[in-house]
């Protein structure tokens, strides 16, 4: 037993405490970010006691990127300074369950974020369009348990066969990779990755349909609005609307690149570009959450006054 702990402790290079640091570093940026979507709109609910369903999917959102990042954190911390708490037989299988639950719901809960906006903000005159319109705000509900429900599958699943790789290699261990085991991808693990695979194709289809019908209308209102001098803060309004889809589009794009090559490089041994895929992935939630922060007025002015007396603060000492 000695010489297992020794050989793991010898296992802990420099690569895997760069990564560890790195991730580290990612994971407290990304938690206060989401943590403080979560505590403003929080504190907007207890002062109005309403919710709109814009703020109920960022509200879901920042939760589950918290969580997702939070858990994210935890198992590379572990991996490196208790390796062989991943020999423990419902550890492996939990943190593979609960990656996959938080990772889909991040990303469903994007991809409806991305349609919110697309049926609240586009202009088109057909009628199943207007009928969304109307009806969007009793929908957002249904599309968030939907998520959740979608995400609670694939987290049965990925335990499941988690659990059957551990049964039938005892001496597997799931370190570097949620998905990686030590022995060849078989037949158990095509159904998880199929569905994985599926539910990220789709997500991304919905993103993309919905950000190029946005950008569509939003560029022809203001080909309408560039005859009409007086309307120049209106325009402006819509060139950052357009600006802020297109940078959620791109960096969306990058994700499922990401989602896509880690399924590729899941049973594969750690290398440099499976640990830049890593990065690009867990920046996601970050990014794109301050891209909603400054595309919010509300969220940009509280984070602005915040940031403004920390550095008050810090300069009065």
């Amino acid at each position: 037993m000695e010489a297992c702990y020794s050989q793991d402790k010898l296992n802990a290079t420099s690569y895997d405490i760069t990564a560890v640091v790195i991730i580290t570093l990612q994971a407290l940026a990304g938690m206060w970010i989401n943590a403080f979507i979560v505590s403003v709109l929080c504190i907007a609910w207890v002062k109005k006691k309403s919710f709109n369903s814009n703020e109920k999917i960022l509200l879901f959102l920042a939760c589950c990127r918290f969580w997702y990042l939070f858990s994210t954190w935890v198992y590379h911390f572990f991996s490196i300074l208790y390796p062989l708490s991943f020999y423990v037989h419902p550890i492996p299988q939990l943190f593979t369950a609960l990656h996959s639950f938080f990772n889909c719901s991040n990303l469903w809960v994007s991809a409806c974020l991305c349609v919110f906006y697309c049926i609240k903000i586009a202009n088109f005159r057909h009628i199943l369009f207007t009928y969304l319109k109307v009806k969007i705000d009793r929908i957002v509900p249904w599309l968030l348990l939907g998520s959740v429900l979608l995400s609670l599958v694939i987290c049965i699943l990925a335990y499941d066969i988690a659990n059957k790789a551990h049964c039938n290699n005892p001496n597997s261990t799931t370190r570097g990779n949620f998905w990686k085991v030590t022995v060849r991808m078989d037949e158990h693990f095509f159904p998880v990755f199929f569905i994985s695979g599926f539910g990220f194709a789709t997500a991304f289809l919905a993103v993309i349909f919905s950000a190029l019908l946005l950008l569509f209308s939003l560029w022809r209102h203001k080909c309408k609005m560039q005859t009409n001098s007086g309307k120049n803060l209106s325009m402006d309004a819509h060139i950052k609307a357009m600006k802020s889809i297109l940078s959620f589009f791109f960096i969306y794009t990058i994700n499922f690149t990401c989602l896509v090559l880690t399924l590729v490089y899941a049973t594969k041994e750690a290398n440099p570009v499976a640990f830049l895929i890593l990065v690009l992935q867990y920046a996601f939630p970050a990014v794109h959450s301050l891209i909603l922060i400054f595309s919010n007025p509300k969220l940009e002015k509280t984070l602005l006054r915040t940031l403004s007396c920390v550095k008050c603060k810090v300069c009065m000492r």
